[in-house]
């Protein structure tokens, strides 16, 4: 029960971060891998997906009824992140891991670079015309962060709210919300693996899942009331965690 209660209580912090900035993975993998070190890591993974994808849906559900969401650049990058995270699980067993994260973390201490320098980053919104060009753009971005997801995970959320933000002049806000909803679509495609390969333990999942939900809409609350200038923040934050974190397991484990 203790353990149970302790996994909410990290499901529903990953639920409020991941909802703001993305990077929940860093809060709730990690403790259901402490918490329960016998369980298989697949049934782990399974378990944290289905937790995270419910967080996920509420939050981009609240999102959607507090900004205007550009349809015509968000559709197409979540049916090709959809795709693409499908072709990036089934290339986990050809890609060492060890070669991903190096080249992950030099791209996020990139990221956090341009973001503390250029102190107006998503602080404002610079809407632009929505032409093929865009939309294929949003195409390339879903695809290539849908296979980054499928393939190794860590930052997916932080990787796509950068470029939303660098390519299409979102907000901080804007660029979460988007964010949200191609999110959900790299989890559907995970789901359609783990579940019908029985990866998912629902006893632990679904209370997780329900404390993920309270974080993630308490989390969208704050983001949209304190606004970009307070969501930059703590994706700086997230940013410097992400880095300590891969740089631990790249130069420590």
């Amino acid at each position: 029960m203790l353990t149970i209660s302790l996994l909410c209580l990290f499901a529903f912090f990953a639920g409020l971060i991941d909802a703001a900035v993305g990077g929940g993975g860093l809060i709730q993998l990690p403790a259901l891998f402490n918490l329960m070190p016998n369980m298989a890591s697949t049934s782990l993974l399974g378990t944290n997906k289905l937790a995270s994808a419910c967080g996920t849906t509420f939050a981009a559900r609240s999102f959607v009824g507090k900004v205007n969401i550009p349809w015509l650049l968000v559709l197409p990058a979540v049916a090709s992140a959809f795709v693409m995270s499908f072709i990036g699980a089934a290339a986990v067993s050809y890609v060492p891991q060890q070669v991903v994260r190096p080249m992950v973390l030099v791209l996020i201490i990139i990221m956090a670079i341009y973001t503390f320098i250029k102190k107006d980053f998503g602080s404002t919104r610079e809407p632009r015309p929505i032409g093929p060009r865009e939309r294929i753009l949003a195409i390339v971005i879903g695809g290539a962060i849908g296979f980054y997801d499928g393939l190794f995970g860590p930052g997916t959320g932080s990787f796509l709210i950068f470029l939303f933000i660098r390519v299409f002049g979102f907000d901080f806000i804007l660029a979460s919300a988007c964010s949200k909803l191609v999110n959900i679509a790299t989890n559907v495609a995970a789901l359609a693996f783990f579940i019908p390969a029985g990866h998912v333990v629902y006893a632990v999942a679904a209370p997780m899942a329900v404390c993920n939900i309270l974080g993630a809409l308490t989390g969208t609350w704050i983001a949209v009331r304190r606004g970009a200038a307070f969501v930059r923040i703590l994706f700086l934050v997230l940013l410097v965690l992400l880095i300590v974190k891969l740089s631990y397991d790249i130069f420590f484990k």
